[in-house]
């Protein structure tokens, strides 16, 4: 089995040589222009000419969650892409998430200015039932936020565009019920994939749908949220706040008024780093059973773009 390594910003060997262990005998090479055609790739941010000269290819293992940026590109039409399912990222994800929500929730975010300014008052308790968690997304990960939350009581609602049935969670499906799931929100947690139909849906017609005195963490795409929107509705006060995570230009440029807003917190693209042991041990074992002929978890449907 030969296959082709391309993984933009990544350095090579530490998974060449994972590769190498977990498939003994695997032929594996970082791509170069005009290298032989291979069985499988594995892949990060590829170029055209990379997928160009790959016709060949049985799978196209993704090493991270997302696959939107793939779906801008030309795949070879008898390859399967296939993402990955967690690589160690749902965990940190929960963690980066509760963490955000909580910091909020029990105003840790004051206490820091307080610190700052040395003064030493005690902050209002809220109550939990006042402060529905909407999570969007209820994929591996979502699912693993939302039960995390629920973990600490929060009343946690999600949605995703099919149904899904989540132990703790009130789960809301489809279009018709978006609405309901945004008037009884007030900390809205993005996690879908980015699509077309799913671009900029964190609006200013969307977000003034949540509650009043609404947080909003973004730990998705950038493309998810419509800046400026947001920045006025946190400057009129519908929206206390955000935590954001991802950005529609990365690095975040100096200039952007996310970096400087008192209310809004920005973390650079690092709620959920793909883990190299994890992701190769399993998309090994994806490898190995499609070439024994057997199904795969993590198959990307690439007219939906999840």
């Amino acid at each position: 089995m030969r296959i082709a390594f391309c993984c933009a910003n990544t350095k090579a060997e530490p998974w060449l040589d994972g590769f190498r262990q977990a498939l003994p005998g695997v032929e594996i090479d970082v791509w170069q222009p005009g290298a032989p055609q291979a069985d499988h790739g594995v892949v990060w941010a590829p170029p055209q000419q990379f997928l160009d000269e790959q016709p060949g290819l049985k799978g196209i293992f993704n090493i991270g969650a997302g696959v939107d940026a793939l779906l801008q590109l030309k795949l070879p039409a008898g390859a399967t892409l296939v993402r990955i399912d967690d690589g160690g990222m749902a965990v940190q994800m929960a963690e980066f998430v509760t963490h955000a929500v909580i910091r909020h929730f029990r105003k840790f975010d004051v206490y820091d200015k307080e610190q700052s300014q040395a003064r030493w008052a005690f902050q209002r308790p809220r109550e939990r039932r006042d402060f529905p968690v909407g999570v969007m997304g209820l994929g591996v990960l979502g699912q693993r936020v939302a039960q995390a939350l629920a973990h600490f009581e929060f009343p946690v609602r999600g949605w995703s565009r099919t149904a899904r049935q989540v132990p703790g969670v009130e789960c809301f499906a489809g279009a018709a019920r978006f609405d309901a799931f945004l008037r009884g929100t007030r900390v809205l947690v993005c996690l879908l994939p980015l699509t077309p139909d799913t671009e900029g849906i964190m609006n200013r017609e969307n977000l003034s749908k949540l509650m009043a005195g609404a947080y909003v963490v973004n730990v998705a795409r950038g493309a998810h949220l419509v800046d400026d929107d947001l920045v006025a509705l946190v400057n009129s006060g519908h929206v206390a706040g955000a935590a954001l995570d991802v950005f529609r230009t990365e690095p975040l440029p100096a200039a952007h008024p996310f970096w400087r807003h008192p209310r809004i917190t920005v973390t650079p693209h690092t709620s959920a780093r793909t883990l190299r042991g994890e992701s190769v041990a399993q998309i090994a074992g994806k490898m190995l059973a499609m070439e024994r002929g057997e199904p795969v978890a993590g198959v990307v449907d690439v007219q939906r773009g999840y």
